[in-house]
């Protein structure tokens, strides 16, 4: 677009010319009366990340963005002899969840074969291809290399990825796009998406792998927001508004296609917020949860199958139980009877440990399919992020906590058809 500039710096393409500073590392716009001059031989002062593309001195080994290494100081990511390669995802996102990544890796070369192969899905209109390239780049179907009992399966994920964006974004959203690469969802619902955060994600190498629900434009004129990103060939993505309310909450589908045609809806909310204060400290928003919650299900279960996750802000002793129609499961409650499955934990996740003391599972899969069945339910997003900190006031107190992903840890079904 004519109106879009790249940044410099950091190669992002800004999409909004009005701003005068990169969305991503926050650098001048070329041309622009804040922009700083270069000179050719000020470049070779620096090396760009092959992660994020970021310009960083030389005398940093690691990306000051991402914290991928320079290929100067270290070398490439390996397995053996080979490049490491995940599941169609390359090494070259960054190394956050390094030791996750390896063991994928090994997994995948079992199930795949000695040979990696690029894998191209002729169905969606991608640019690039998702997949894994062999040493002489042939181009092979999916169905050629893979085992029909691994082309069936099909994995769901669900994330608050919290808007907090004063504790380490990008390095959060780094992490986040680890873990999407590490396990390579085919359908992915977000909650709590800044227009900050869509622009960082957008900038990822994986981002190309999907269909956005929302375009950067309609992103970028909302505090917040859930989103979905798809692998899968589209029907359509539309949104329902919640009869009432009071923070904006609504109903976000996507209709997609899986293996010969069967229909599949995946659906995500953010049910409205609990908001205790004074005077009163009751404003839980109980009533408003459970009718959205209703609302969300009654329009849901005229699809035969159906996935509806995200962040329910479900209390069971406040809200009562689900209301769930006939047939319908909560996948955790099914596939983990004996787990608490507690996904917003401030002493599992030490990042929140100097908050006052609350476990709850926010977050769930509720469930209904005839072509397909469920092998399980994870949670993802558990580990701090290595080496990286941030300092919390409690009192007089200054803590130095761990950062994780996110505040909510994230949830990954698996599932396959019938």
């Amino acid at each position: 677009m004519a109106s879009s500039w790249a940044c410099t710096r950091c190669t992002f393409i800004n999409t909004n010319p009005s701003k005068p500073t990169c969305q991503i590392c926050s650098s001048s716009k070329p041309n622009s009366p804040f922009s700083i001059s270069s000179s050719s031989s000020s470049n070779h002062q620096k090396w760009s990340c092959k992660a994020c593309t970021f310009l960083n001195p030389y005398k940093l080994s690691s990306c000051e963005i991402c914290g991928t290494k320079n290929s100067s100081f270290s070398s490439s990511l390996s397995l053996g002899d080979e490049e490491l390669r995940v599941g169609g995802c390359s090494s070259d996102v960054g190394n956050v969840f390094l030791p996750l990544l390896q063991r994928c890796s090994n997994d995948n070369k079992r199930k795949i074969g000695d040979d990696p192969v690029e894998i191209v899905d002729d169905s969606l209109d991608f640019t690039v291809s998702r997949g894994l390239k062999s040493a002489n780049k042939k181009i092979v179907d999916s169905d050629e290399v893979q085992p029909k009992e691994i082309s069936k399966k099909l994995k769901i994920l669900s994330y608050n990825v919290w808007f907090a964006e004063d504790i380490e974004l990008r390095i959060r959203m780094r992490a986040i796009g680890d873990i999407i690469q590490l396990h390579c969802p085919d359908v992915i619902c977000l909650q709590e998406v800044t227009p900050d955060i869509y622009a960082i994600l957008q900038s990822s190498n994986w981002w190309k792998l999907y269909k956005c629900s929302l375009s950067f434009d309609k992103a970028n004129v909302r505090p917040y927001f859930c989103m979905q990103l798809s692998k899968l060939a589209v029907k359509s993505f539309h949104c329902k508004q919640f009869s009432y309310s009071a923070m904006g909450r609504e109903l976000c589908i996507a209709e997609v296609l899986t293996q010969g045609d069967t229909p599949l809806v995946v659906a995500t909310t953010h049910l409205e917020s609990p908001c205790p204060g004074p005077p009163k400290w009751d404003q839980m928003y109980s009533k408003e949860r459970v009718k959205q919650a209703n609302e969300a299900v009654a329009f849901l279960k005229q699809s035969p199958n159906v996935i509806f996750c995200g962040d329910m802000n479900w209390d069971d002793k406040l809200d009562g139980a689900f209301p769930l129609p006939d047939g319908w499961i909560d996948a955790w409650t099914e596939l983990n009877p004996k787990e608490v499955g507690w996904t917003y934990d401030t002493k599992a996740n030490l990042m929140l440990s100097a908050n006052r003391k609350l476990q709850k599972r926010l977050d769930r899969f509720l469930i209904s399919l005839r072509d397909y069945k469920v092998e399980g339910v994870e949670m993802v997003g558990t580990e701090a992020i290595p080496e990286v900190t941030y300092v919390k006031k409690k009192g007089a107190k200054e803590l130095e906590l761990p950062v994780l992903p996110s505040d909510h840890f994230g949830l990954l079904l698996t599932m396959v058809a019938l």
